[in-house]
C-alpha cells in the first residue's frame, strides 16, 4: 500500500490535536501503520527548535525569523521522519505543516507568499500532503479554549485577536483555492460530529479505507 500524508491545520484552540488522535486510532484499528507527528517538532532537531518558537514573548522573533526557523525544523522533520515513513508505505498524520507557515507567518505576519513558496519548493518539494483538513472556528472562541489550557506554549496565542483573524482568513483562502486537496471543517461543534465528518472525508479521499 502506498504511504499517505494527512495534515491538520487551523487556528489556536480549534481541536486539531483531539481529532488527530481520533483519526490515528481509527486508521490503526484497520491494521495500518500510522505515524502521528506534529510541527514545529516531530524529530529530534525540530523539537529543539520548537521550544524557541512557541515559548517566550510574542515579539521574541520576527515573522521572517519564524519562517526560516519553521523551515529549518521542517527540513529535519522531513528527513528524519516523514519521508522514511512514506517510503515504507506508512500513513502520516501531522498536526500542522507548511500551511501553518503560510497562515501564521504569511497571512498573519506579512511574510510574502512568494518567499514562502520559494522556500517550500526547496525544502518540501514534492512531499506535499495528500489531504489537508482545516479546522475552522472563530478566533475568539479558539483563543478562549487555548488560553484555558494554561501551558507555557502560548507565544502565538499572545499575538492578539487581529493577528488570529488574519491567519484564519489565510487558511480559508488556501482551502478555497485548492479544493482538490483541502477540506474545511466547522470546528465549533461537538467532538463526535467533527470526527464523523473527518472520517467521511478521509474515506471518500482514499479508496483503500472506504467502507471500513
Amino acid at each position: 500500500m502506498t504511504g499517505r500524508f494527512i495534515t491538520f491545520e487551523g487556528g489556536e484552540g480549534a481541536g486539531k490535536s483531539t481529532q488527530v488522535r481520533a483519526l490515528v486510532a481509527h486508521l490503526r484499528d484497520l491494521g495500518l501503520e500510522v505515524v502521528q507527528t506534529r510541527e514545529p517538532g516531530g524529530s529530534s532537531g525540530a523539537e529543539a527548535l520548537r521550544d524557541l518558537l512557541v515559548t517566550g514573548e510574542a515579539g521574541r522573533w520576527s515573522p521572517m525569523s519564524e519562517t526560516l526557523m519553521m523551515y529549518a525544523a521542517r527540513a529535519n522533520h522531513l528527513e528524519q521522519v516523514i519521508r522514511p515513513a512514506l517510503e515504507r508505505g506508512a500513513w502520516i498524520v501531522c498536526d500542522r505543516f507548511s500551511d501553518s507557515t503560510r497562515a501564521y507567518q504569511g497571512a498573519g505576519g506579512g511574510v510574502t507568499p512568494e518567499l514562502i513558496e520559494t522556500i517550500d519548493a526547496a525544502v518540501v518539494g514534492d512531499t506535499q500532503p495528500d489531504l489537508v483538513i482545516v479546522m475552522d472556528m472563530p478566533p475568539q472562541a479558539g483563543l478562549k479554549r487555548a488560553l484555558a489550557r494554561g501551558d507555557s506554549e502560548n507565544r502565538f496565542e499572545s499575538k492578539g485577536l487581529a493577528f488570529h483573524e488574519r491567519l484564519r482568513e489565510g487558511f480559508r483562502r488556501r482551502a478555497a483555492a485548492h479544493p482538490d486537496r483541502y477540506c474545511l471543517i466547522d470546528a465549533d461543534r461537538s467532538i463526535e460530529d467533527i470526527g464523523a465528518d473527518i472520517w467521511r472525508m478521509v474515506s471518500d479521499r482514499f479508496p483503500e479505507v472506504k467502507g471500513s
